[in-house]
């Protein structure tokens, strides 16, 4: 999980603070101390996390906060405050100005994900209406073009290649040619990279950017390598001048370097960042959502989209018609938990509700669990599903049987049904009586 550990240090020393009624200077020292300390365990940069405890100090030294009835509460917001600015302030959306098609130019080092990236970013455009045609300029990396002419075909999105004899820059200009022909918005270039910055690389992307002029120049950058991906941005703007950062594998990486140090560093937004393997993991990056994520505030805005984008607005009205007639049934609890998983992982979910610190969420649900759930309804009879209060002795030992698990697997999973169900008619109940709104 990405911050992990800088968020579980910072909520340690945040929670020292709001035991004190008072704050001194020397209580606001030994605190900006440790969060120092954890800042520079995260493999930020040193000159931003020395930076960035002068900038919080400066700001908590004045008398509004030391003599507040509430001073930790004060430096706390400080604190979130300058991460945000340190994250880059606010979202930057991408650009898509000027005549179409578009396009977006993606480099970086090999290994870093920029292919995975690319139809990544050409499902999100997709889904906000863009026609997108996906080019491959990879000539050297075995397989290459092919990856992403799978990816495209996932994504439903167009795809050029030609043969890898072919010079990349004539690839990326004979695909901006085919774009254009065919009346797409949006080129994404996917550009090869190398195991380290060379003259070489550089040179071949140079002449890339010179062939179609991109709107965009996205370094994709691995945020698991830290303080490395802050060098490598440095050296890709230096010799192309790129517009923006895509962050991948965040979700690994549980110190957090790069993303606190990467757009401060290089003045250069972070406009997306990569969290899972599936195509739809791709998320605009938000510096006020993360910094409230990185200090245990958790993230409701995209816990909100993030259900959006995975229920289905019919079914949610039917749910919703269900629950104010006190229904629910083991179909409907099966269906539900196909929707809540398109979401991601339970453990992300509830790291984004406000006050659900690391230590409450730690046990994560396996997604073996999900299948022996799902083994253990199907093996009810159709009455079971929608009556499951007849389940006695004799029938949980049949639907174990059935579904390859015990029967205090089935015992757990009725536990489990009855107490949702519960939460549900509660909220059904509120909705109607006008004081909760169902999403």
């Amino acid at each position: 999980m990405e911050f992990e550990n800088l968020t579980s240090r910072l909520s340690a020393v945040f929670k020292k603070l709001r035991g004190k009624g008072k704050l001194s200077e020397k209580d606001v020292d030994e605190s900006l101390r440790e969060v120092r300390l954890s800042l520079l365990e995260a493999d930020v940069n040193f000159k931003v996390a020395r930076e960035f405890i002068a900038s919080v100090k400066a700001k908590c030294m004045e008398s509004a906060v030391l003599e507040s009835l509430t001073p930790a509460q004060q430096v706390i917001k400080i604190v979130h405050e300058e991460l945000i600015e340190l994250l880059g302030g606010r979202a930057k959306p991408i650009n898509l100005s000027g005549d179409p098609p578009a396009v977006i130019a993606l480099f970086g080092l090999q290994g870093s994900g920029k292919t995975t990236a690319a139809g990544k970013l050409a499902l999100h455009l997709k889904k906000n209406g863009r026609r997108v045609l996906l080019v491959s300029c990879d000539v050297y990396r075995p397989a290459a073009q092919r990856q992403l002419e799978i990816l495209a075909q996932k994504a439903g999105v167009g795809f050029f290649s030609m043969s890898t004899d072919t010079p990349p820059e004539v690839i990326a200009k004979k695909g901006l040619e085919k774009a254009v022909s065919s009346a797409q918005d949006v080129v994404i270039i996917d550009t090869a990279g190398r195991l380290q910055i060379d003259e070489e690389m550089m040179g071949e992307a140079r002449r890339i950017k010179g062939a179609v002029s991109p709107v965009e120049s996205f370094l994709v950058a691995d945020a698991m390598t830290g303080q490395e991906a802050t060098k490598v941005a440095e050296a890709f703007d230096q010799a192309l001048g790129i517009t923006g950062i895509i962050l991948t594998k965040i979700d690994s990486d549980a110190r957090g370097g790069a993303a606190l140090s990467i757009a401060k560093v290089t003045g250069k937004p972070i406009k997306f960042v990569s969290a899972g393997e599936k195509l739809e993991d791709l998320q605009v990056f938000h510096p006020d959502r993360m910094a409230s994520r990185i200090l245990g505030m958790g993230d409701i805005l995209t816990l909100i989209e993030k259900a959006q984008a995975a229920f289905d607005e019919s079914k949610a009205l039917e749910m919703e018609k269900k629950l104010r007639k006190k229904e629910f049934t083991f179909e409907d609890f099966l269906e539900q938990m196909k929707e809540v998983r398109k979401m991601g992982s339970i453990g992300d979910i509830l790291r984004m509700i406000p006050g659900m610190s690391k230590a409450k969420v730690d046990v994560d649900i396996d997604p073996k669990e999900w299948s022996k759930v799902e083994a253990m309804v199907n093996s009810m009879t159709p009455l079971e599903r929608r009556r499951p209060e007849i389940i006695d002795g004799s029938r949980k030992r049949r639907i174990a049987r059935g579904s390859g698990t015990q029967v205090q697997d089935v015992n757990r999973l009725l536990k489990q049904f009855f107490q949702a169900r519960k939460m549900l008619f509660q909220m059904g109940s509120m909705e109607k009586a006008g004081r909760f709104r169902l999403p």
